[in-house]
């Protein structure tokens, strides 16, 4: 065998010896993405012919360093995972815990770790971060965590960037969190946190951005935050904060945004808030705040956007300062500001102004040339006292989205040009006195999602044709003097149609039928004509339907059960006949309690548009006129989702009342009064647990009231007058209240403590006969007892009156 030179030999051993670093990822790192990986698969069931698979470059063959969402740094160890949306997203997300992740927290070579957007659920392990000690990059924000923050979060003190938004986490901010000194931004908005900001968060001084919005926390916002010298972006929004504004806010030299709106603040704003040099974004809006709004707030150039007041606000505007702005305004909403006269002038010369509200003031006079001419996006000056017509060269305009100037005084007929405005979004014009035929050009705004021209004096019969807006959602004419038949120039992405108050006749259009969207359909006080079996709309997401005071025909279909979702029918005040169908006790949503969700009704812009700085604007419309509790109310669209009324009054109906209407436990108004049905109550009204008021009134019910309706606790109103009813009135729970003698009136055969009129099976034997029997028991008591205390009396008189005469005659024998 040969031998190896010792030359070579030493070459040889000498390359042995020499470190060669690793040309792939650590063994250990790999096995545990791809532990993770497994996990995964397995319980969304994927595979690699999926379309959503993202883990097809992940092969225990390969190198882990070039797999997707994974980086390693030069020494072939793994130093960020990007793990953002590796969740599949589904309509139905299987429960996907954080224990999932667990594999991962073995790489304790981790600076970068986000798992954002996975649909996460419970609470988060914190035993798992005490291992990553590197990172500097935390991202857990838009899942579903629960629980406290883990305090081993809290001892990441290389920690640079924590994101955790968008959760559910709990319980109060420890003072712990001063301990992640390195931390630039910091957000823990869109979660469910309470209590008082600890002090300590003041030890944060390195922060920039520094988010808390939309949370639960009680008490002020802490001093200590003046130590924050570097912050520029402070959000404490939505977070029901309460006390005054902390004057140390001005002890930040580089804030340029800061939002303190939708919190319970009050007390005046701090003026030392005008020497905040850099500030560009100031939201204020919706607090309790009191006293004079600074002006000085004008003067500071670097303003853009200045949010304040808002509903109920009692902060006061300085009507005869002089305002020689600075700044360069974007955006100004000052609503509820007590501003009054006209129109401030000085807003001219905010040359880049594409946000103006003005709402809910003292403004008077007409709308300004200036105004006009400026090129808004958005003007909002609704609940006003403007006078006076629209200028025609506003709608000049592409760039106006948004015009709003609802309940004030404006009159005439709207320019012919408004449709030259095509980039219109919402148009609301209701509660003035405008007049004539809406112009025709108005069809040219394909972008509108809202228009609202109700409560005018608009007339005619020839409208524009809306049917190639495909956004518009809301369109309300109603409370005007439009004629003729309805029109049917309308998109089938309508959601929202209110036409009642007008003059439109004839038949309900058959194409009006067909719009599949409709969720709300209001066409009261009308003459519209038609048999109701036929017309019936055909969109399954149909809430509200009222065709009160109209001229239809026919009868209720039994197919009305198919709207589940049906809250609201008012067919009263027509000609309908026939019996109630029992179907219509499956109306699903009368059935269920309501959930409330605080959006019927309401509009809301997308958080896209720039100009108002992704705070989303809401928009109120107008109230729903029904008959409520024997009145006519406007229901709120604020909260028209809790609302449940089944109203058939002043029909023709005839037939028995239906058991299985007792089924509709969420009713809060129950009316077919003024019909003629016949039968009896049922029992199954003692169902109806959300009934606040029931009337029956003029109709042929006979027999009585009831008991099972003692159960109704809620009921105000029970009105069943003019029947035929017999028998006492229960008295149990509220029905012992119903005193009001109208709503029992004309029912010959009722009685009751409510209406005065005791019942016979009450009636107590007469006062005269109860005396005559006493005095019989007291004269035959004196009698026996005459008798017994007589008797030995008598009797021992006798012996003695005997034995004297007995005595009497011994003497005269002696003799």
């Amino acid at each position: 065998m040969a031998t190896i030179p010792p030359l070579l030999l030493f070459f040889f051993l000498l390359l042995n010896s020499i470190p060669i670093p690793s040309f792939s990822c650590p063994l250990h790192h790999k096995q545990a993405l791809l532990n993770f990986k497994s996990n995964i698969t397995i319980i969304f069931n994927l595979n690699q012919s999926d379309n959503y698979y993202p883990f097809k470059s992940w092969s225990p063959n390969s190198d882990c360093c070039f797999w997707s969402n994974v980086n390693c740094n030069k020494a072939r160890t793994i130093t960020k995972l990007y793990l953002s949306h590796i969740m599949p997203s589904y309509d139905n997300p299987a429960s996907v815990f954080f224990d999932i992740f667990t594999p991962l927290f073995h790489i304790r070579s981790l600076k970068q770790l986000d798992i954002s957007y996975n649909h996460l659920v419970g609470k988060i392990r914190g035993d798992g971060f005490g291992n990553l000690t590197q990172l500097v990059y935390l991202d857990l924000s838009s899942n579903n965590f629960n629980g406290s923050i883990p305090y081993q979060i809290f001892g990441l003190t290389n920690l640079r960037y924590l994101d955790m938004n968008d959760n559910s986490f709990e319980g109060n901010l420890v003072p712990e969190v001063g301990k992640l000194q390195n931390l630039v931004s910091l957000d823990l908005g869109t979660n469910f946190l309470t209590g008082n900001i600890p002090q300590e968060i003041g030890n944060l001084t390195k922060l920039i951005s520094f988010y808390l919005r939309d949370n639960f926390f009680s008490g002020g916002i802490p001093s200590s935050i003046a130590n924050m010298k570097d912050l520029e972006i402070l959000d404490f929004s939505f977070s029901s904060f309460s006390m005054a504004i902390p004057t140390c806010i001005a002890r930040l030299p580089n804030i340029n945004t800061l939002a303190l709106n939708n919190n319970q603040l009050a007390g005046p704003i701090p003026s030392s808030i005008q020497n905040l040099s850099k500030l560009e974004n100031l939201w204020l809006q919706d607090n309790h705040l009191t006293g004079e709004i600074p002006t000085g707030i004008f003067n500071i150039t670097t303003l853009n956007r200045f949010f304040i007041g808002e509903k109920g606000s009692k902060l006061i505007w300085n009507n005869k300062a002089k305002i020689i702005p600075k700044s360069s305004l974007l955006s100004l909403s000052m609503p509820s500001c007590g501003i009054s006269s006209q129109i401030p002038e000085w807003i001219s010369s905010h040359k880049a102004l594409g946000y103006l509200d003005l709402s809910e003031n003292k403004l008077e006079g007409p709308f300004p040339n200036w105004l006009a001419e400026m090129n808004l996006e958005t003007i909002i000056l609704y609940d006003n006292k403007l006078t006076g017509s629209i200028p025609q060269h506003l709608f000049e305009s592409k760039l106006l989205g948004v015009l709003h100037l609802s309940r004030n005084n404006f009159s005439g007929e709207l320019p012919e040009n408004i449709g030259y405005a095509t980039g219109m979004r919402y148009l609301m014009l209701s509660g003035n006195n405008f007049s004539g035929q809406i112009p025709i050009s108005l069809s040219n705004m394909i972008n509108l999602e809202l228009l609202d021209l109700s409560i005018n004096k608009f007339s005619g019969h020839n409208f524009p044709d809306l049917i190639h807006a495909y956004s518009l959602i809301y369109l309300d004419l109603s409370n005007n003097e439009f004629f003729g038949k309805i029109p049917t120039t309308f998109s089938t992405t309508i959601e929202f149609l209110y036409l009642g108050e007008n003059e439109f006749s004839g038949h309900l259009p058959w194409n009006l039928t067909k719009l599949v969207n409709l969720q709300h359909l209001d066409l009261h006080d009308n003459n519209i004509t038609g048999y109701f079996q036929d017309v019936l709309p055909q969109s399954p997401y149909l809430q509200v339907l009222v065709l009160r005071n109209n001229s239809f025909e026919g009868f209720i279909p039994t197919t009305i059960s198919s709207f589940s979702n049906l809250r609201i029918l008012d067919l009263s005040r027509n000609n309908l006949s026939g019996s109630i169908p029992l179907e219509i006790a499956n109306l699903t949503s009368m059935i269920k309690a309501p959930v409330h969700m605080s959006t019927s009704g309401e509009f809301e812009f997308s958080t896209s548009i720039s100009f108002d700085g992704g705070i989303p604007m809401h928009f109120d419309t107008g109230d729903l006129i029904v008959n409520w509790k024997n009145s006519f109310q406007g229901l709120s669209s604020h909260s028209l989702d809790i609302y449940s009324l089944l109203d058939l009054s002043n029909n023709k109906i005839s037939g028995e009342i239906p058991a299985s209407l007792g089924n509709l436990k969420s009713l809060k108004v129950l009316n077919i009064s003024n019909n003629n049905i016949s039968g009896h109550i049922p029992l199954s009204f003692g169902n109806l647990k959300g009934i606040e008021s029931l009337d029956l009134s003029p109709n042929k019910i006979s027999g009585s009231i009831p008991k099972s309706l003692e159960k109704l606790d809620g009921l105000g109103i029970l009105d069943v007058s003019n029947n035929r009813l017999t028998g006492k009135i229960p008295m149990g729970g509220h029905m012992s209240t119903m005193n009001g003698l109208r709503y029992f009136a004309n029912n010959s055969g009722l009685c009751g403590m409510q209406i005065h009129i005791t019942c016979p099976e009450d009636i107590l034997p007469p006062l005269e006969g109860r005396e005559e029997d006493e005095d019989d028991e007291n004269l035959s008591w004196i009698f026996w007892v005459g008798t017994w205390i007589g008797f030995p009396i008598g009797f021992f008189s006798s012996i003695l009156i005997m034995g004297y005469f007995l005595n009497f005659l011994l003497l005269f024998k002696v003799w």
